[in-house]
C-alpha cells in the first residue's frame, strides 16, 4: 500500500535535487509528482510531471460508488413492487443507471473543488513554493527519508491520522 507525502521546496532547484534523491532510493518517476503556482508551473515545470489541480477522478469514483448503491437499491425496491414488474435485469439497468448519473455529478462537482494537497497546502502554493508529491510504500520513504531531508526540503504532514506514518527526522 502506498504512501502520499509531501514535500516543500523554495525552488525548482531543491524539487529537482528530491526528486533526484527520491529516484537514487528506488522510487519509480510515476509515484513522484509536483504541485506549484500557475506562473511557475507554466514557465518551468514539464506537464508529465504536474499533478491533477482538481478532485475529479476521486469525485468521479465516490459519485459511481454513491449512485450505483442507490440504483441497487432502487432496483430491489422495483422487484419488490410486483405491479412494476421489474425483473432482475430491470434491477440491474437501475443500478447502471445510477451509477452512471453518479459518476456524471461526482465528476461535474469535482472540476471545482481543488485536489487535497492544494487545499491543505494553498498557503504554501501561494507563497511559490513548489510541493513535491510522492507516493510509495512506507518502507521506501523510511529509507528515502534521509536523504529527501538532506536535499533543504521540509516534510509538510498531510494526515493527521495516527495510521500515516511520519518520516523520522521530518519536520
Amino acid at each position: 500500500m502506498k504512501t502520499r507525502c509531501v514535500f516543500s521546496t523554495p525552488d525548482l532547484t531543491t524539487a529537482r535535487a528530491l526528486m533526484s534523491a527520491a529516484r537514487q532510493a528506488g522510487i519509480p518517476d510515476d509515484d513522484i509528482s509536483l504541485i506549484a503556482r500557475e506562473d511557475i508551473e507554466l514557465q518551468q515545470i514539464r506537464d508529465h510531471l504536474m499533478t491533477g489541480r482538481t478532485d475529479f477522478y476521486p469525485a468521479a469514483a465516490r459519485g459511481a460508488v454513491c449512485g450505483g448503491g442507490t440504483g441497487v437499491l432502487l432496483g430491489l425496491v422495483a422487484i419488490a413492487v410486483p405491479p412494476l414488474g421489474v425483473t432482475l435485469a430491470g434491477a440491474a439497468a437501475i443500478a447502471l443507471a445510477g451509477a452512471a448519473v453518479g459518476c456524471w455529478t461526482g465528476a461535474l462537482v469535482g472540476t471545482d473543488v481543488p485536489d487535497v494537497v492544494h487545499r491543505k497546502f494553498k498557503r504554501e502554493i501561494d507563497e511559490g513554493r513548489i510541493l513535491v508529491v510522492i507516493d510509495a510504500s512506507r518502507d521506501s520513504l523510511s529509507a528515502a527519508c534521509p536523504a529527501l531531508l538532506a536535499t533543504g526540503a521540509r516534510h509538510l504532514p498531510l494526515h493527521a491520522h495516527p495510521e500515516v506514518p511520519q518520516l523520522a527526522g521530518a519536520t
